[in-house]
């Protein structure tokens, strides 16, 4: 981006989300192959697991090196490289001549998808001015819930087209190609858009580059000598250490746990199973896709809650609340398989309910949270951490869903994720402190100085006498 040139706040983040609408596009458009491919290759439990599982693999291995790589040369470029990923994946899938090539796109897709998932809200924390921070990395959840809805509507679309007047359409024995395929489309904006976006103004100051990024800042969302202030007080290369200091410890276990508990509350069970599910129900194919589009479109709208809340109501009440209301739904919605009422309004009820839990509190909020309690000079370090932790979670599931469907039934399946959110509503009580409003060094200063009460106060007991 050349110096001077203005780009406004909202497109920056429209640029950036892209990435979480690529994310949410592979996520989810793997619900519609799966049944194609498992019908035409004859897959068993595991390879199911394993086709579904191989590009959150790819997601390790590209959240891995994501966080040094951010921190050390700024977070425009990994968005580059992430980019590039997306694009060769997809056109990979499209024209791959054997599965296994299929399977390595997949998994180069999942390591450009690592990257974007820790670079994205990253970014968009650091861009975003604080009393608005909580909206705009909102932003990038609703990005990705639109992503999974326009996999919904492709996949619907194209099972369609192909049982129509296409009979002699190139792709018709293979349409999961053109599943895949799709994807290149906004692989193509996405590489174009980082073109145009700046650098993050808080890395450049962070690494003493104070002109370039309040050059950046006064474009973007004006100039704030407080804040920049702030920013610019220390320029240093921070440690894994600094996360196991005292205070820190415990913005480390939220930074891990938010994001476990966001894999295991039972939502990867709808977005990559929601078919055979409902398939394993007695509903078709294409009403089952077509009920996929239903909860895509709830899913995504109802994230616009936490868009208008997060900064008025704050992080900590629209969690606590969507856990409970999780909970409880995931328990009905296995009532309803318990006793049969598979074919009843109450499934779709029930399921609508937990998406709309899921999508203003525990899908948005885990990405809002990790990208501001962490310190600057290892922030992109220590979200990477979160995010891995994110996706080994989503590894884990996207492998141990279909045997809990097979082992203790669709039920057993939904309470078992019930279980995890009641866990999650008790971590959050315990843990997660109120950050809306607070500069991103504010919220830095007061883990810190959490740390020298905890020392203080351990002083202090050893110092007791004893009677």
């Amino acid at each position: 981006m050349k110096e001077g040139k203005s780009i406004s706040l909202s497109t920056i983040t429209i640029v950036a989300s892209l990435g979480g609408f690529l994310f949410g596009f592979d996520m989810a458009v793997i619900s519609g192959v799966l049944p194609l491919i498992e019908k035409q290759f004859g897959l068993t439990a595991a390879q199911e697991g394993w086709f579904v599982s191989c590009a959150l693999v790819g997601c390790i291995i590209g959240v891995a090196f994501s966080g040094e790589l951010s921190d050390r040369i700024g977070r425009k470029k990994p968005l580059l490289l992430a980019a590039v990923l997306f694009l060769l994946s997809a056109l990979g899938c499209t024209f791959a001549p054997s599965l296994s090539l299929v399977i390595a796109s997949r998994l180069l897709g999942g390591i450009g998808i690592g990257i974007a998932s820790n670079v994205v809200p990253l970014y968009i924390s650091e861009i975003a001015p604080a009393k608005i921070r909580g909206s705009l990395v909102t932003y990038y959840q609703f990005a990705i819930t639109f992503g999974i809805l326009v996999a919904y509507l492709t996949n619907a679309g194209l099972v369609s087209y192909t049982t129509g007047a296409a009979q002699t359409s190139l792709f018709h024995n293979e349409i999961w190609r053109l599943m895949l395929g799709i994807g290149a489309i906004p692989a193509c904006m996405f590489l174009a858009g980082i073109f145009i976006v700046p650098e993050s103004p808080r890395w450049l100051i962070q690494n003493g580059r104070e002109q370039e990024g309040i050059a950046i800042k006064k474009r973007i969302t004006g100039f704030d000598k407080e804040e920049v202030a702030e920013q610019s007080v220390v320029h240093r290369q921070g440690s894994y250490s600094e996360l196991f200091a005292p205070g820190m410890r415990k913005a480390l276990l939220i930074g891990i746990l938010l994001p476990l508990f966001s894999q295991f509350s039972g939502i990867n069970a709808i977005i990559y199973y929601g078919p055979s599910i409902l398939s394993n129900a007695g509903i078709s194919l294409s009403n089952s896709l077509i009920s996929q589009i239903i909860f895509g479109a709830a899913n995504m709208l109802f994230t616009l809650i936490a868009i208008w809340k997060v900064d008025s109501w704050g992080r900590r009440p629209l969690y606590l609340w969507g856990t409970a209301g999780a909970a409880l739904t995931l328990l009905a919605t296995g009532l309803c398989f318990y006793y049969g009422a598979t074919a009843s309004i109450w499934l779709l009820v029930c399921v609508l309910a937990f998406l709309a839990c899921f999508a203003f509190s525990i899908g948005p909020l885990k990405f809002v949270v990790a990208s501001e309690i962490f310190p600057n000079a290892i922030r992109g370090r220590a979200l990477a951490i979160s995010i891995m932790v994110m996706w080994i979670a989503d590894t884990i599931v996207g492998q141990l869903t279909p045997i809990l469907l097979k082992e203790i039934g669709s039920a057993g399946t939904f309470w078992f994720f019930s279980f995890f959110c009641v866990v999650a509503f008790i971590v959050v009580y315990k843990l997660l402190p109120e950050t809306k409003g607070q500069s991103l060094e504010h919220i830095e200063n007061y883990w810190k100085e959490k740390g020298v009460d905890a020392a203080e106060r351990q002083q202090d007991d050893q110092h007791i006498p004893i009677h």
